[in-house]
């Protein structure tokens, strides 16, 4: 469920994100709000007690019996929107500037970003697959750069524009990768406990900090003048200006609960790769609705890209095979252990 709601909602949002753009919006700090604003829409879990009762009978885990002071979740939720809100501000920069497919490759390399800081933060062991793909990852990025320029016809930006744009992604990347790592530092480390609430939690109070600091970048750059004009300047009309928003607001929460709940289930690392899972859909859809062109250096781009992905896959099949014989083993020899026992007993 969490994958499916990661995949789905990150496509359609980066989407309706481009459509917003390539229509007629010019407001990177709009674009930033429409990423975080969504959260409200979770807020019936907390009053709905049949929905909390469930959750918390079938996915409770306690790690540590004291709980932490609300001070410290506070400063983890205050830190971590704060690093939220900048990161979503680069990623609408990226979008603002950068074909969409283009902007999907370069998201490519957040699972190697992420990858480098569970190094650090998360005691993640590098292995021949996890570093394969890492380098692969890294090359596919690095190959967009020598693009010659914008490959959408309806992307009408300079090149130096196109430069910002690439910057900005590969920066929003990188921030995404020590968001990722940071949050499984909260949930293993700080919170002390693993609750679907917590999941909730975790994506409420963390966007709540995140649309204050968007909104406060949105009034302060000035940027909110420009939105009834803008609105009645878009192609579509009003009202589809209003929608476009409305549902990339909605797909956006969608993402951010599969995106924490694979970091809840499994890990922070786990959760980019099957982001970058989706990575071919994306300009796939981008070529059928925007008409961008995909030449030699994204279809090589995109290549590598999934061959990381793949690399990374098989080493996750590899800890799990590892991991279930160990099991066994462990299972056997208690089993042994209870049968000498029962012999001895008798």
């Amino acid at each position: 469920m969490y994958t499916l709601f990661l995949l789905s909602g990150q496509s359609i949002s980066v989407l309706l994100g481009r459509l917003y753009y390539d229509k007629g919006g010019k407001s990177k700090w709009l674009g930033t709000v429409v990423q975080l604003i969504g959260f409200p829409v979770l807020l019936p879990y907390y009053f709905i007690p049949s929905l909390k009762n469930l959750k918390t009978n079938s996915t409770e885990t306690t790690i540590y019996s004291k709980p932490p002071s609300t001070l410290v979740h506070v400063s983890v939720y205050v830190s971590l929107g704060l690093l939220v809100v900048a990161d979503c501000f680069l990623y609408s920069t990226g979008l603002m500037y950068l074909p969409v497919s283009t902007y999907s490759l370069i998201c490519a390399s957040q699972l190697a970003f992420n990858a480098f800081f569970s190094f650090f933060l998360n005691s993640q062991k590098f292995t021949p697959f996890i570093v394969n793909s890492l380098v692969l990852l890294t090359i596919s990025s690095i190959l967009l750069v020598f693009e010659t320029g914008p490959s959408s016809d309806s992307s009408k930006v300079s090149k130096e524009k196109y430069v910002i744009g690439l910057i900005c992604t590969i920066g929003a990347s990188a921030g995404y990768g020590l968001v990722l790592s940071l949050t499984q530092v909260a949930f293993k480390k700080v919170f002390k406990k693993e609750t679907f609430t917590a999941v909730m939690d975790m994506i409420i109070y963390q966007s709540l900090v995140a649309t204050l600091g968007a909104l406060v970048g949105l009034f302060a750059s000035g940027e909110w003048k420009g939105l009834k004009t803008e609105m009645e300047e878009f192609e579509l009309g009003k009202v589809s200006y209003i929608m476009t928003l409305v549902w990339a607001a909605l797909m956006w929460d969608v993402f951010a609960i599969g995106c924490v709940g694979l970091i809840f289930e499994v890990s922070s690392l786990f959760s980019n790769a099957i982001s970058v899972l989706g990575l071919p859909i994306v300009p796939i859809l981008a070529v059928i609705f925007f008409h961008e062109k995909i030449g030699g250096i994204k279809v090589i781009s995109m290549v590598l890209a999934i061959w990381g992905f793949v690399s990374y896959v098989y080493q996750q099949y590899l800890d799990d095979l590892k991991s279930k014989q160990h099991e066994d083993r462990n299972a056997n020899e208690a089993s042994n252990t209870s049968s000498l026992q029962e012999v001895n007993g008798s």
